[in-house]
């Protein structure tokens, strides 16, 4: 496993919030939901995202665009336009003078909009929880990225577009499954593209020793790594294997399998109710003491106190 695979763990879809849009203009939908991470998908006509803090991006048929939260933003036809809807969290939506309008614009089975046979269709995928692993991948994304329709192919697109008005057994982990699917597809175009300033992490995927180092991290967290076995597995000195992973990643090795474990601990904390003790052996500590002085050395918490707390949203 490399790293954009092991971090890609944490933002897996499960009960995700995925919807058909049909609209004709003139519109515009205020998305204030709090949601980290949001997939759209221009299946037809074209609007503008606008997040509150930069310019307003074009969409047309075929792109894509991620929009990393919580900060609010608007899609529209045209970002001169006031907006007509608000989303809050929980996907509720109401006029801006608070009128509910789940009844009102309810189209059929996961759709949503003001007309069946509207000029505008997008599909809205919306990951409404993604964990410390997730959050380590959201931190090196801005707030809005977009990959136009002429700079990739993906066949997932049409076939997303055919599900998600479907009704079967399982279909909502099919629907997951393949909002994974294409956010990755996405994520791999963007960060391989020239210009992108692709994070650290994933540049170093390609690089002989680091790549190698950051695949057994990510493969077997649980294992007993020392700067010498990790080497040794490597192939090199431990003097080069230190100074090409910081070279290569921006931080040593036994650092980054800290920060590693620490994000996988905080997601089985919340994700489980196992003991301590079960979570310190999943990630490569041999007591829940252990890993509770580490956990508290990179959070500021408890594991106790992360567990109790609400996520933030």
């Amino acid at each position: 496993m490399d790293a954009l695979a092991g971090l890609l763990e944490g933002p897996r879809a499960s009960g995700a919030f995925v919807l058909r849009i049909v609209l004709d203009p003139p519109w515009s939908i205020r998305v204030q939901d709090g949601s980290p991470l949001c997939l759209a998908v221009m299946l037809s006509g074209e609007a503008s995202i606008e997040p509150d803090h930069g310019e307003p991006v074009r969409l047309r048929p075929g792109d894509v665009a991620i929009v990393r939260g919580p900060d609010p933003y608007v899609m529209s036809d045209d970002a001169a336009i006031a907006p007509q809807v608000i989303v809050h969290p929980g996907q509720r939506c109401v006029t801006p003078d608070g009128v509910d309008l789940r009844e009102r614009m309810a189209l059929g089975v996961r759709t949503w909009g003001s007309d069946p046979d509207g000029s505008v269709q997008l599909l809205l995928g919306v990951y409404e929880e993604v964990g410390a692993v997730g959050q380590r991948l959201l931190d090196v994304l801005p707030p809005l990225l977009v990959v136009a329709d002429d700079t990739w192919d993906s066949t997932l697109i049409p076939v997303l577009a055919g599900e998600v008005t479907r009704q079967g057994p399982a279909q909502s982990v099919v629907l997951d499954r393949l909002l994974d699917l294409l956010l990755i597809s996405v994520l791999r175009v963007w960060f391989d593209r020239p210009e992108t300033q692709a994070p650290a992490w994933y540049r170093a995927h390609t690089h002989p020793v680091a790549g190698e180092a950051l695949r057994l991290f990510h493969e077997a967290p649980a294992n007993h790594w020392t700067l010498e076995r990790v080497a040794a597995e490597v192939g090199v000195s431990r003097a080069t294997l230190a100074e090409c992973f910081r070279s290569a990643v921006g931080t040593p090795p036994m650092t980054y399998l800290t920060e590693w474990r620490m994000a996988l601990a905080a997601d089985l904390l919340r994700q489980s109710d196992a003991t301590l003790n079960v979570v310190a052996r999943q990630v490569g500590y041999g007591s829940g003491f252990a890993l509770s002085s580490a956990f508290k050395r990179v959070y500021g918490v408890s594991p106790q106190e992360h567990r109790s707390a609400v996520p933030a949203r």
